[in-house]
């Protein structure tokens, strides 16, 4: 396909995914049980975690988060115990534990009380068309109080050229101003044009099929790679197209 019919066809498969009928089955979700900024955030953000693995399990223990918080995320957040920390554990998703659970509770209530919350930690740093060295940031913020350091897995560094698939979903799920419903856009101070698409095993697959990516690895010169292509398809909201290629990913087999 040229570069004309490529664009799209993918435009189309955007039209086709970005519907309300994508929440259903997707850990965007979580984030719309909530109203309140902060609680959306926390929530988006918990979850968008333990994104990795079988979608069913990532959406299953996602809502067992928000149980165990009581379904107030930003408040347990603020007004947490360490007896309420230590209801946390019973959760273990994969590799994240109880422990992780429980360090990022602190850290995100460290996050609100001294640097204004999520969306200004992650907007302190944006820089003109890529949000890499803003999340890098914020993993030096999010770290600075005490922590194991098998915690520090579970949350990627761009600069360390990883491809950080589950802050960009988060990011896309907080930023993009999306009128179909999925994503949220409840951040107002971040560009969608700055987004890079959620990078992973489906989405990557598809962006090689399609010549949009020649790297083989799904790391961060890939994601870079990749955000160059979709630019250049919309400049304005180039993460749109994570919806065409993951869904011909997952939905297509593609």
């Amino acid at each position: 396909m040229n570069h004309s019919d490529l664009k799209s066809f993918l435009d189309e498969k955007v039209i086709q995914y970005n519907t309300l009928d994508f929440i259903a089955s997707d850990p965007v979700q979580i984030p719309h049980l909530f109203s309140q900024k902060e609680d959306i955030e926390i929530a988006g953000f918990l979850s968008a975690t333990i994104a990795w693995g079988n979608r069913t399990m990532i959406i299953r223990n996602s809502h067992k988060m928000m149980d165990l918080m009581g379904n107030a995320p930003y408040d347990f957040v603020m007004s947490h115990t360490e007896e309420d920390l230590e209801r946390l554990e019973s959760f273990v998703h994969r590799t994240y534990n109880a422990q992780d659970f429980a360090f990022f509770i602190k850290s995100l209530r460290n996050i609100y009380q001294n640097h204004n919350g999520l969306e200004a930690v992650f907007a302190s740093k944006q820089e003109f068309q890529t949000m890499q060295q803003s999340i890098s940031e914020f993993k030096k913020i999010f770290f600075e109080i005490p922590h194991q350091y098998r915690t520090q897995k579970h949350v990627s560094d761009p600069m360390n050229n990883s491809a950080a698939k589950r802050i960009n979903m988060f990011l896309r799920w907080m930023v993009r101003q999306d009128n179909k419903g999925v994503d949220l856009g409840i951040w107002k101070t971040i560009s969608p044009a700055s987004l890079s698409c959620p990078l992973d095993v489906h989405s990557g697959n598809v962006a090689r099929r399609l010549g949009l990516v020649t790297r083989k690895q799904n790391d961060g010169k890939a994601v870079a790679e990749l955000d160059i292509k979709l630019r250049e398809f919309d400049s304005i909201d180039p993460v749109k197209y994570d919806f065409a290629l993951f869904g011909l990913g997952v939905f297509e087999g593609f």
